[in-house]
């Protein structure tokens, strides 16, 4: 009978750990990675502190997410890579607007939700419609349609019905192209994906990557006085998620 092999507990906890992480959605916390996991708080916080240390996670001000040293490993898709990089200032705006932030990408054809900057005061928007399905009635989704050539965005919209989702939906063509228009790529949606709810979004632009930024609220509030925050922010996000090399 062979022998089993010898094993080393703190390792298989930091690997543990880094599967968790890993497996997230969101920036994981110290003790909701300790209570997944059955571990003591401070040896989770040792083993974090380790992690962070060698740069196999890194610490955001709302928790953990993994870290260059994982990136090096070719295991991570690069967007994910650039989600990391962007999250700080996506999370900065947030606190700064004290509105959910958005960050979407124009991704094979389709607009993509990579992240969302949310928290017990600033609740994000309940996406009751999937994103692909609802371009035409979302701030982010009509900033990257407008930023569009003709071509993509004809390929877009006719791949795409324009759904009513509210009273207040664009589902008309030419009035949407219209609105798509808008002054300096500055997009909103004033309660044409959800009512109660109003959005403004930017453009994000880098080499290779065309996305938006934007921002959440009760539709009682003016969202338009965020968009100098929104501007700002997406210079920072777009220098973030250039990836070196």
């Amino acid at each position: 009978m062979s022998e089993a092999p010898t094993l080393i507990g703190s390792v298989r906890r930091a690997l543990h750990l880094l599967d968790a992480v890993g497996a997230s959605e969101r920036p994981a916390t110290a003790k909701g990675l300790a209570r997944a996991l059955g571990l003591p708080l401070p040896t989770t916080y040792h083993l974090l502190r380790t992690l962070v240390h060698e740069d196999y996670l890194r610490k955001l001000a709302d928790g953990y997410v993994l870290g260059d040293r994982v990136d090096a490993l070719g295991r991570r898709d690069p967007r994910l890579t650039a989600v990391t990089r962007a999250r700080p200032a996506l999370a900065a705006l947030r606190d700064e607007v004290r509105g959910a932030a958005y960050l979407s990408v124009y991704a094979d054809g389709e607009i993509e939700l990579l992240d969302v900057a949310d928290g017990p005061r600033t609740p994000r928007v309940d996406l009751w419609v999937g994103v692909h399905e609802a371009g035409h009635a979302t701030a982010f989704g009509k900033c990257i349609l407008g930023c569009l050539d003709r071509p993509r965005r004809d390929d877009y919209l006719s791949r795409h019905r324009l759904v009513d989702l509210t009273p207040h939906t664009v589902t008309d063509r030419r009035l949407l192209e219209r609105r798509l228009c808008a002054p300096g790529g500055v997009a909103a949606d004033r309660e044409e994906y959800l009512l109660g709810t109003a959005c403004v979004a930017v453009p994000v632009r880098a080499p290779g990557l065309l996305g938006a930024v934007a921002i959440s609220m009760p539709a009682r509030r003016d969202a338009s006085v965020g968009t100098d925050a929104l501007k700002r922010a997406a210079d920072r996000l777009a220098r973030a998620m250039v990836l070196p090399g």
